[in-house]
C-alpha cells in the first residue's frame, strides 16, 4: 500500500516539474514592458553616441538665451536619467545647456555582460560625452545623485589633479550617496547580489515588477512614495536591454568606494571647487543624522540644504520644488 502511494506521490511531482519547468522557462524569457507615453516621450527626445563601440543614451537640451552655462546630471543606481525628468524644465530656464546620461549598464544605453562595470569607466563615459558635445573646455556644473556622486567624485579628482581629457568644474552638487561607506547601508538584495557568485545570476533572473516595487518603494518617504505609473517607468527602464542581468556586475561599485575612499573622500575634503549636498533626511540609505554629521565634520567647505523631515532617498522625485530651491539658492552664492 505505502509502494502504491509512493509511487503515485512521485508521479505527481513529475508532473508538477514538467509544469514548472515551462513555466519557468516562460518567466524567465519574458520580454520587457513596453515603454509609457512619457517614457517614449523622453527617449525620442534623446541621442546616441559611441563610447568604445557601445551606444551611451544622453539628452542635450537648449535652454536659457543669454547664459552661456552648462548642468551636467548624473544619476543613480539602478534607476536612469529620467530621474532628472521632474526638473528637467524648470533647469532649461536657468541654463543654457541641460545635459543627462545614461551610464552604461542603465536606462536606454547598452548593457553589455560580462563586463566589468567600474566608476572609473563611468567618469570616462561621462568625459567622452563632454568631448563629444564639444564642451571640453566649457565650465560645467555637475549635479549628482546616488551612484553618480561617486563617478562626480571621480571627475572632481580627474580635474584637480589637471588629468588629461579632465572636465573643468565650475561647482558641483551632491544628493543622497553613499559617499562614505562607514555610514553606507546598502539593502538586502544589493548586499546579495554584489557578494554571492553562485546567487546573483539566479537573482538577477528572478527579480520581477514586485520585488523591484517594493525595494525602490522601501527608499521613498512614505508621503512621497511614486506613483504606479512611476515605478512601471523605472522598472521598464531596468529592464531595457535586459538591464536586470547586469546589477550584480554593477554593485561592485559599493566594493569599489570602500576600496578608493582614500581617493574619493580625500578629494572631496580638499577640493577649491564649489560644493552642495542636497540630503533627504528620511533615506535608509544613508542615514541621518550620521551620514550627514559626518558630512559636515569632513567637507567644511561645503554648503548644505537638509530637506524636510518626510523626503528620503529621491530628494529630485519626491520634493523637485525643495530640490530646486536648494539648487538655485546655491548656484547664485558664487
Amino acid at each position: 500500500m505505502n509502494v502504491v502511494r509512493n509511487d503515485k506521490m512521485l508521479e505527481w511531482w513529475i508532473h508538477v516539474g514538467l509544469i514548472c519547468i515551462p513555466l519557468v522557462a516562460v518567466y524567465l524569457h519574458i520580454p520587457p514592458p513596453q515603454l509609457s507615453t512619457a517614457l517614449q516621450k523622453w527617449h525620442s527626445a534623446g541621442k546616441v553616441f559611441h563610447f568604445r563601440g557601445w551606444k551611451i543614451f544622453y539628452r542635450d537640451s537648449l535652454g536659457a538665451l543669454g547664459s552661456s552655462d552648462v548642468i551636467i546630471l548624473l544619476h543613480g543606481f539602478p534607476t536612469s536619467s529620467y530621474d532628472w525628468s521632474k526638473i528637467w524644465d524648470p533647469l532649461t530656464q536657468r541654463f543654457h545647456r541641460v545635459i543627462a546620461l545614461d551610464f552604461l549598464g542603465f536606462g536606454f544605453s547598452d548593457k553589455p555582460r560580462p563586463h566589468k562595470y567600474s566608476i572609473f569607466e563611468q567618469a570616462s563615459v561621462v568625459e567622452a560625452l563632454v568631448a563629444h558635445l564639444g564642451l571640453s573646455n566649457q565650465r560645467v556644473n555637475l549635479v549628482s545623485h546616488d551612484y553618480g556622486d561617486t563617478v562626480a567624485l571621480e571627475l572632481l579628482y580627474r580635474s584637480d589633479q589637471n588629468r588629461t581629457g579632465h572636465l573643468t568644474l565650475n561647482s558641483l552638487c551632491l544628493s543622497n550617496g553613499g559617499l562614505f561607506p562607514e555610514t553606507h547601508h546598502p539593502r538586502l538584495l544589493q548586499m546579495l547580489l554584489k557578494d554571492s557568485s553562485f546567487l546573483a545570476p539566479i537573482l538577477t533572473r528572478l527579480t520581477n515588477f514586485v520585488i523591484f516595487q517594493k525595494g525602490i518603494g522601501e527608499v521613498f518617504g512614505p508621503y512621497t512614495q511614486p506613483t504606479d505609473a512611476e515605478f512601471w517607468d523605472m522598472w521598464t527602464g531596468l529592464r531595457y536591454n535586459d538591464g536586470n542581468l547586469v546589477l550584480d556586475s554593477i554593485l561592485q561599485y559599493i566594493n569599489q568606494r570602500l576600496k578608493h575612499r582614500e581617493r574619493w573622500v580625500g578629494v572631496l575634503t580638499s577640493t577649491y571647487v564649489p560644493l552642495h549636498m542636497i540630503y533627504g533626511p528620511l533615506d535608509p540609505v544613508n542615514p541621518h543624522p550620521q551620514f550627514i554629521r559626518l558630512y559636515q565634520k569632513l567637507v567644511q567647505k561645503s554648503t548644505v540644504t537638509i530637506l524636510d523631515e518626510h523626503i528620503s532617498h529621491y530628494p529630485q522625485l519626491e520634493d523637485p520644488t525643495g530640490f530646486l530651491n536648494a539648487y538655485f539658492n546655491f548656484i547664485h552664492s558664487f
